[in-house]
């Protein structure tokens, strides 16, 4: 079963337009499935194979000689040096859709990109299944079995995959295969751990030090290994935003993870019912919301304009996209299934701090089945997260 992924417009016109077009994305985001299923006329290559990666690492024209282009390079971090390589053949013939890279580990990709096809490619990143998208199946997936299930497309694929042996897999795969490549981490249960920690503060201001204290390793090795996690985009960080009111404004990072049911997994609940009546909910709907947001702006090959507002004296608003000089969409995220205009303080401090202007929408986005005012003039509304009204949609108009 294909699943229509959003992203596809991009690559296609990316492709259409650059003789090489990058698409980053976690392990297991559809990466390989998408690209061989948008140019099935590619040649295609992948360096999980260890001979085709020596062979390209050895002698890269004699490669290119037989695999002629158009063509995919799967899993480009396994030799980096091929992007000098590739420089040099962009430059003798700059037609458009000669080649398309993926790769998971994003900082090796990024720096060979950097210093050797910077102007030359584009660069895409593919996030795991949003709920828009599984809104479109023949069967539709809602947001709590986007929550507990996940984003990964093979778990949508085939339904009758066990959720908790297939993560549990991906894990171990990913700790293998990633963690021990980009850096050398001695004691794996420690990095499980981590993760585990990680985990437990989605959604809360980054703390180096809390940390490395519960992990039992320094805040500099935590710092080390939340940059891998960066890295293979399991984790993103929303930074706080920074105005001529910053000196009242937390300036430290808060923590989610790219994947929901990741998320929900590494938290250990027995079943869905479980999460949504443990304390820990909140925040798994906040990673939820916010993810989703940060998947709207990447499917349309946009880095995502997002961050989040909080004074020190405790006025916050979860989510801010800037639409303009000091100008949002501000969003709340509530798990309750009916809200007030109580739901909107956060903004309502945000507004005496920047002015009216600086709200161009604001929405509540919580468990509602449809979207209702909030306050007069219809500039602040509650919001699903999913349907013709939902999240997505209310990105859509008003960008």
């Amino acid at each position: 079963m294909w699943i229509q992924r959003d992203i596809s417009t991009v690559v296609r016109k990316a492709f259409a337009q650059f003789p090489v077009l990058v698409l980053t994305g976690p392990r297991q985001a559809g990466k390989t499935s998408l690209v061989r299923h948008l140019f099935p006329k590619a040649g295609y290559v992948t360096f999980d194979i260890p001979r085709e990666a020596e062979y390209a690492r050895l002698d890269f024209d004699a490669f290119l000689r037989s695999h002629p282009d158009p063509l995919i390079i799967d899993e480009v971090q396994y030799v980096p040096e091929v992007l000098r390589y590739l420089k040099i053949v962009v430059d003798r013939d700059k037609r458009p859709g000669r080649f398309v890279l993926t790769g998971s580990q994003n900082f090796s990709v990024m720096s060979g990109v950097t210093e050797s096809l910077a102007g030359r490619c584009a660069l895409l990143a593919l996030p795991t299944l949003s709920l828009a998208e599984l809104e479109r199946m023949d069967t539709p997936g809602d947001a709590d079995q986007l929550c507990w299930r996940g984003g990964y497309p093979e778990l949508w694929q085939r339904p009758d995959l066990d959720r908790d042996l297939w993560i549990g897999s991906y894990l171990a795969t990913y700790l293998e295969r990633d963690v021990r490549n980009i850096l050398n981490v001695g004691n794996l249960r420690d990095f499980d751990r981590f993760l585990r920690a990680a985990a437990a503060r989605a959604g809360q201001l980054l703390s180096l030090s809390e940390m490395a204290r519960d992990v039992g390793i320094t805040a500099n090795t935590v710092k080390s290994w939340l940059s891998i996690l960066e890295a293979s985009q399991q984790v993103f960080l929303l930074e706080p935003y920074h105005a001529s009111a910053g000196k009242r404004l937390v300036k430290t990072p808060k923590l989610y993870f790219c994947d929901p049911g990741l998320l929900v997994y590494l938290l250990g609940f027995p079943g869905w019912s479980a999460v949504k009546e443990n304390a820990a909910w909140g925040a798994v709907w906040e990673n939820l919301v916010v993810g989703e947001a940060r998947k709207h702006f990447l499917n349309k090959g946009k880095r995502p304009p997002c961050w989040f507002w909080r004074e020190v004296q405790g006025g916050e608003v979860d989510l801010l996209v800037e639409v303009g000089p000091r100008q949002f969409l501000a969003m709340e995220c509530k798990t309750a299934a009916q809200v007030d205009a109580g739901a909107l303080r956060g903004t309502s401090s945000l507004v005496k701090a920047f002015g009216p202007e600086a709200v161009k929408q604001g929405a509540v986005v919580c468990r509602t089945e449809g979207a209702y005012p909030l306050a007069e003039k219809g500039k602040f509304a509650a919001i699903p997260l999913g349907g013709a009204d939902g999240l997505h949609a209310f990105l859509s108009r008003n960008l």
